[in-house]
């Protein structure tokens, strides 16, 4: 188990990757880094939510990352990022963008594209508490369909 609520299958689990039969096996700083995301991000805000918070992106192996089109330098791929979504209605995306904003020590906390009253899902990661930087960003598409990010 990564933590509580987060079991080892769940963190690495991809569609694409099984899809493709893509090796999305974390190496041990990797699952390091997730063990760390899980406790000082994922459990907080899943017990303030008080249910389940669906992950629909936690690691990804660097194969995986770039067959996706993800960034070269993304969090994910050093188990220091995922994205969560509460689709099991006990808070919105915007609830819990606000409440890890005012409550929990990030990195980065993204507001994934949806409209302005709520991502359609929330972005965080963590690095450690010396090396967080607490950066909130919009995340949008520009007229070429090329995704951006604004300070927030």
């Amino acid at each position: 188990m990564i933590s509580k609520h987060i079991s080892d299958k769940e963190g690495v689990y991809s569609n694409t990757a099984t899809r493709k039969g893509i090796n999305n096996k974390p190496g041990d700083k990797q699952l390091y880094n997730m063990k760390i995301l899980a406790k000082q991000i994922f459990e907080p805000v899943r017990s303030w939510v008080g249910g389940p918070v669906k992950i629909n992106s936690f690691f990804r192996s660097e194969e995986l990352n770039t067959a996706i089109g993800g960034s070269k330098s993304s969090q994910h791929c050093k188990g220091q990022a995922m994205d969560i979504d509460d689709t099991f209605g006990h808070k919105t995306n915007a609830e819990m963008y606000k409440f890890i904003k005012e409550n929990l020590n990030f990195d980065q906390l993204i507001w994934e594209f949806g409209d302005e009253e709520n991502p359609a899902w929330v972005h965080v990661s963590y690095v450690s508490e010396e090396k967080n930087r607490n950066r909130c960003l919009l995340a949008y598409k520009d007229e070429n369909n090329k995704t951006k990010y604004k300070v927030i």
